[in-house]
């Protein structure tokens, strides 16, 4: 029955030395949902109540859901109900009845926890009434902002707003400007925006900072200790034109009869940044560095990421190396690791390496020096590919965008990032010392997080298959489909005029990459293990990896403070896909700003998506996405159809399907909901010539899984 707490505390003969513990348990079981205070101040058990705890998911239309707890049906709210609410808060709701979709519906019994103590917004000024309209269009309700607490921002500012006080069912919320951003088109302002609605970590602890200015400046008699000399190996860094942190560096020498020698050498942050310290907190908080167009968000600070870890030239460096004797069929024969010192003889890039590879007569005068060097690399990486095509892994084509700034920051141009055999070959390398480095951890039985990839879910199978068998195509493997089957589909239709469409399908059965301690494999790369060892400069999953292979070659168990090795493999796909989601976001308002000045032009595109009210058409050249509304198709009634992903027309019996081709105009760009609005111009054939794509070796995974991601200047 309910009880007051103190009656409860003394219904269960609770100790008065422990009571302050009993009371802290009492108010965390209220903020997880499981207890309620009612009106009379009395403790009642909210599964007793009939009541559903979860957190709110807002719609941009004002209306939102309920996210059960227990994995339940989602509770349907009205514009009413989210009133009470803001996206993100953790509530208690009564079921009501059902919607008139059939969908369960509820009303807000009790709110459990806030989840936004500052929003970040525009502020709009109507007949003298100040309010912000949030950046994040799940947050739907205006916050007010009294007039003394502007804070000096102007009407259509973006700002930083503190809530004073939360939204409940008689008033909305009220906010006070803390920061004021900028103009809502300032150069660079969309970064600032998507660091502060995404909660990225973008200013060092004062902690962090104050070790990173104790750190040397260079690598001392007394760091060398106990560590291989390389330095007199011919190590080199290969990256793209702006990058400043240096984690890699590679080796490759010719073995008579054996094959290749391959030194992989990976920047030794885990002797600089130690388990808990304060560069340790603040990497861990951040999970990986953030890279927008020109502007990076790094994982630690400067001084370590660009001076004292990066592997500059000319220069002693500590590394972690992973050497490999690899057959001349791109077979691993052995490997070891071991920590070491390095001295990287120049600081090449992906065109340079690849001009030298080529035409080795026009190689840049860096590179001129090294060229039986690099000319063992390349053939080590066509060794390596032959591996990776008898292996099966699975290789979707795909093309990459560039964004072009001018000097005052304002985007020109977009333009394809081509890809040459030195990316590739970089890849293949860094691919191979991931496998070794996951192989090593897990003979030795020493815990750590894995790269997994799992195959596709039984329903994305089924769906797969049906879709499949419509056009006269089967994907081999059973329920249980390798790698290799898909590759082997791939081959398959190649040719076929449908390709686009098949490949995209087969690319969306798949699951997303993410970190685990157990190892599952990797379905795409086709590998039994897989980790990421590569990059600890820019990605703490690397990091953690590094702790755990010194802590098996010292015999020892490396054991991570305050996390287990499941909350970090959460934590670190968590911060990956907060990552992605914010650049992405980024990238989007900048290509809705390009388009701007594109109202009323006509382009080519591919059909990207499909939904029962239009389909999303991505630009040829641009990779620009934009939505022709259903009621754009044409004059006739339009049928989805989820397991075709299309849409039929009832009467003239047109198909938009996806990756069809289409001819779209540009009609509306909304550059504050980062929409563009497409009407049909003209259907191209489906047969016509598709833009060239270039191959990527990333097995169509998420951007995390590719070994060297972007590397721009900061």
């Amino acid at each position: 029955m309910p009880l007051p707490p103190s009656e409860l505390a003394r219904t269960l003969a609770v100790d008065k030395r422990a009571r302050d513990a009993f009371f802290d348990r009492v108010d965390a079981m209220r903020r997880d949902g499981q207890l309620l205070t009612n009106r009379k101040g009395e403790l009642c058990v909210v599964a007793k109540l009939d009541l559903i705890a979860g957190t709110v998911q807002g719609h941009p239309d004002g209306f939102g859901f309920l996210v059960p707890d227990d994995g339940s049906a989602d509770v349907f709210l009205r514009p009413s109900e989210m009133h009470k609410v803001l996206h993100g808060d953790r509530a208690t709701v009564r079921r009501t009845g059902s919607d008139r979709r059939g969908r369960p519906e509820g009303e807000i019994v009790d709110v459990l926890a806030r989840a936004n103590r500052t929003v970040v917004g525009r502020l709009h000024e109507e007949r003298g009434i100040s309010f912000v309209v949030a950046e994040n269009r799940r947050i739907s309700q205006d916050l007010l902002v009294p007039e003394d607490e502007r804070g000096g921002a102007e009407a259509g500012d973006v700002v930083v707003a503190e809530i004073v006080e939360q939204p409940s069912p008689q008033r909305e919320a009220i906010a006070r400007v803390v920061e004021v951003l900028g103009g809502y088109t300032d150069p660079g302002i969309e970064i600032e925006i998507a660091l502060r609605k995404h909660d990225l970590p973008h200013e060092f602890s004062l902690g962090a900072r104050k070790q990173a200015a104790r750190l040397p400046k260079e690598v001392t008699d007394r760091d060398r200790a106990g560590r291989v000399d390389i330095t007199s190996l011919p190590l080199v860094t290969i990256d793209g034109e702006t990058a400043k942190d240096f984690d890699d560096a590679v080796y490759c020498e010719r073995v008579d009869g054996l094959g290749f020698r391959l030194l992989v050498a990976i920047a030794d942050v885990s002797h600089y940044v130690k388990d808990g310290d304060a560069l340790d907190r603040d990497a861990r908080e951040r999970g990986t560095s953030v890279y927008f167009p020109r502007r990076v968000i790094p994982m630690l600070p400067e001084a370590l990421s660009n001076e004292l870890c990066s592997l500059k030239p000319k220069v002693d460096r500590l590394c972690v190396v992973c050497e490999m004797h690899i057959a001349a069929d791109g077979l691993i024969r052995g490997y070891k690791f071991y920590p070491a010192v390095m001295h990287s003889r120049a600081r090449l890039t992906y065109t340079q390496v690849w001009s030298c590879l080529s035409d080795p007569k026009s190689a840049p005068r860096e590179a001129k020096s090294l060229q039986r060097h690099l000319a063992d690399l390349y053939a080590l990486f066509h060794a390596l590919k032959r591996a990776r095509e008898s292996r099966g892994a699975i290789d979707f084509d795909s093309v990459e965008m560039e964004l072009e700034f001018d000097v005052s920051g304002k985007i020109v141009r977009i333009v394809p990032l081509v890809r040459n055999d030195a990316h590739r070959l970089i890849e293949e390398c860094m691919l191979a010392a991931n496998v070794c480095t996951a192989l090593f951890l897990g003979e030795r039985k020493h815990p750590t997080l894995y790269r997994v990839h799992e195959g596709p879910t039984p329903e994305k199978l089924a769906s797969l298959r049906d879709f499949l068998s419509s056009s006269a195509l089967s994907l081999g493997g059973g329920d249980d489909p390798t790698a290799s089957d898909y590759a082997r589909l791939l081959l398959e239709i190649k040719d076929r005029p449908d390709f686009a469409l098949l490949q995209t399908v087969l690319l969306r059965s798949l699951q997303q990459a993410r970190y685990r301690p157990d190892n599952v494999g990797h379905f795409g790369l086709s590998y039994d293990a897989y980790a990421h060892f590569t990059s600890p400069i820019r990605r703490y999953p690397d990091l953690l990896v590094h702790r755990s292979i010194k802590a098996t070659l010292a015999n020892r168990e490396y054991r991570p403070s305050g996390m287990s090795w499941t909350e970090l493999g959460v934590h670190c796909s968590l911060t990956e896909r907060r990552a992605d989601d914010a650049t992405r976001e980024v990238e989007n308002w900048l290509k809705c700003y390009f388009m701007q000045d594109r109202v009323g032009e006509t382009f080519d595109g591919t059909i990207s998506g499909v939904t029962s009210f239009g389909i999303f058409v991505t630009l040829d050249a641009l990779n620009i996405d934009g939505l022709v509304h259903v009621t754009e198709l044409g004059r006739d009634y339009f049928h989805f159809e989820p397991a075709r992903h299309s849409l039929t027309g009832e009467r003239g019996g047109r198909v938009f399907q996806l990756a069809g081709r289409v001819r779209v105009m540009v009609a509306r760009v909304d550059l504050e909901a980062t929409k563009i609005d497409f009407t049909l111009a003209e259907e191209i054939s489906a047969a016509a010539p598709r833009p060239s794509a270039h191959p990527t070796y990333s097995a169509a995974l998420t951007r995390g899984d590719r070994t060297r991601g972007p590397k721009r200047s900061r």
